[in-house]
């Protein structure tokens, strides 16, 4: 299941402030919001119950712990707009979920014999009849369903002019109920194939499949393997300056640790600096063992170039281990590892730690998306930095969102939370989210492509524009060309772009295998790579054992995995290797200017 996030129009409550709403016309607000019940909830929940007794909830024990008013709320202030004139309302959820949310029969919706499909699911259509004024739509469900209920409106009579207003969550887009639709923004591929003709042509209101997420109580609750602690841990080193004079150091406690410093000095130094560090308090509402982390960030300035610090963390006292970075040297000289898709598997750890034995000098790592399979699960973030231990406090991860990472139109609330990157992106787009850095030689464009596409044309011809770089490296997760699923979107906007700056490289994942192209410019082959791109596929984990259709512009191909790859800039010369798991170059080549 394959997507392009076109753009962020809902937002989960849980990443929003708490807002008080009106959810019907003729009641009054109400002082309590479904974000405010659930942390409620929630919080209670963790008082009376264990572990054992929090997986075993289900639908009779989790209706138990809400009053009526609390049900009232749940029922009819998760998704709401107001209509000008009488309306019918649809709603349609899809037959495969089990449970038929609590509020649909209670507030008067029936099901009705007519049915909406696409080419994945089956959708059961429930109406009701509305008077003019605000409508109020209940929640999901309590058990995370990944496929949210979608809504069509049409006036009861035909002649009235409809028009919709008040919504909530803000910026609802407005479509028409016809084939071909889609009703997912985090899906937008997936489209209508079979609307009744009855219901064609009514006003669609589109939503993300992950909004269930906001009440999860059925099988909701983790555990992390790796718990924080009053010592420093998940020592991590990105870049959000210039890499040789900056560094940013990031580190987690408990939330008894208060305050963050780093002290540091050149290798073999008397002299030390130190550097305070910004505190964040980081929330998974359902991490039963570990739910409030605080997360430090120290930005260290005024290095020198070309120098080896030694550093530790912490609060005064109860210091890290002793680490070493250095800084970029003066040189057009260095190498980088980079990664597709890494996911939540430990086969990722060990391709790592191989990649460090065979190239313990590169400059910095890199993963082109998927770090995690879920971007909201902090367990799997812990596990990731646990994988990655073996580079992280040394040298900076320089990485890109991919679509597991900004989960299920939710947001990468948490990605932004434990990364420090240049805050040098596009309009429009979430700042880290894409950005640009040099090192040395070479220009890097670590985009996000799960971010609308277009929006983001003038900010990498900007980039490209206005570098006098070497080299000029693209990374993002969606790869334009493919065997499976080729992005002609990404074709269109992005490509000319980099036939006219000459990228050398554009480095993606997701499509779970390794591909290498030939020289590409203008979507066509081309003699030389010093005349076209390498457009370049990996995976970090276990590939999909699968037979592909052909590739005309393909050099090399893999169906295999884990991998890694290794980039080797010498002035003017581009050395590229990249290594499976049993330590075999499976593929190689030099590019020289």
């Amino acid at each position: 299941m394959k997507s392009i996030q076109i753009t962020r129009l809902f937002i989960c409550l849980l990443l929003i402030p708490t807002l008080t709403l009106i959810f019907s016309c003729t009641h009054p607000v109400s002082d309590l919001s479904i974000k405010d019940i659930m942390d409620k909830t929630i919080t209670n929940l963790y008082k009376t119950m264990d572990a054992k007794e929090l997986n075993s909830l289900n639908t009779e024990k989790v209706m138990a712990l809400f009053s009526d008013d609390e049900k009232e709320v749940l029922s009819s202030q998760h998704w709401m707009f107001t209509t000008n004139v009488p309306v019918v309302v649809s709603v349609m959820r899809s037959n495969e979920q089990k449970i038929t949310p609590f509020w649909l029969t209670k507030s008067g919706f029936v099901k009705t014999d007519k049915t909406i499909k696409n080419e994945q699911t089956t959708y059961e259509v429930w109406q009701k009849p509305f008077k003019a004024g605000t409508v109020g739509l209940g929640i999901n469900g309590f058990e995370n369903y990944m496929l949210h209920y979608f809504v069509s409106v049409a006036p009861q009579n035909k002649n009235d002019k409809l028009e919709l207003s008040g919504f909530f969550p803000a910026n609802q887009q407005v479509g028409v109920l016809d084939n071909g639709a889609f009703i997912y923004h985090d899906w937008d591929e997936l489209v209508l194939n079979s609307v009744p003709e009855s219901m064609k042509g009514e006003k669609l209101l589109t939503t993300i499949r992950g909004r269930g997420e906001e009440t999860h109580l059925i099988g909701a609750f983790r555990s992390t393997t790796y718990p924080s602690s009053s010592k420093p841990d998940q020592v991590m080193l990105t870049w959000s300056s210039d890499p040789s004079t900056g560094m940013d150091i990031q580190w987690r406690t408990d939330t008894t640790v208060a305050d963050g410093t780093v002290k540091y000095r050149e290798k073999g130094s008397m002299q030390e600096f130190s550097a305070n560090a910004s505190r964040y308090r980081m929330e998974d509402r359902v991490l039963m063992n570990d739910r409030y982390i605080n997360r430090f960030t120290a930005e260290l300035r005024n290095l020198k170039p070309g120098t080896t610090y030694e550093y530790q963390v912490g609060p005064k006292g109860d210091w890290s281990d002793e680490f070493t970075f250095s800084t970029a040297a003066n040189d057009n000289k260095f190498s980088f590892n980079w990664f597709g898709d890494t996911h939540h598997s430990h086969k990722y750890g060990e391709i790592l730690k191989l990649s460090e034995k065979c190239y313990p000098d590169a400059a910095f790592f890199s993963i082109v998306g998927d770090m995690v399979s879920d971007g909201l699960q902090r367990d799997q973030w812990d596990d990731l930095f646990e994988f990655s231990k073996p580079a992280l406090p040394h040298k900076p991860m320089m990485s890109v969102l991919g679509n597991h990472d900004n989960r299920s139109g939710l947001g990468a609330l948490m990605y932004r939370e434990l990364v420090s990157y240049p805050k040098n992106g596009p309009a429009g787009v979430e700042k880290e989210h894409t950005y640009a850095f040099t090192y040395k030689n070479t220009l890097f464009l670590m985009i996000d492509c799960t971010a609308p596409i277009e929006i983001q044309n003038g900010w990498i011809e900007e980039q490209l524009a206005k570098s006098d770089a070497t080299w000029k490296i693209a990374m993002f997760h969606f790869p334009p060309y493919n065997w499976e699923e080729p992005y002609v979107n990404i074709q269109k906007a992005w490509v000319p772009i980099f036939d006219k700056y000459h990228v050398d490289m554009v480095l993606g994942g997701h499509i779970h295998y390794y591909m290498r192209s030939k020289p590409m410019k203008g979507g066509m082959v081309v003699p030389s790579y010093n005349k076209g791109t390498a457009y370049i596929i990996s995976i970090g984990i276990q590939a999909n054992a699968r037979e592909m259709t052909d590739e005309p512009y393909a050099a090399v191909r893999n169906n295999e995995g884990p991998l890694f790859q290794n980039v080797k800039i010498d002035g003017n010369v581009l050395s590229y290797v990249s290594v499976n798991a049993d330590n075999k170059v499976i593929d190689s080549f030099n590019i020289k200017k």
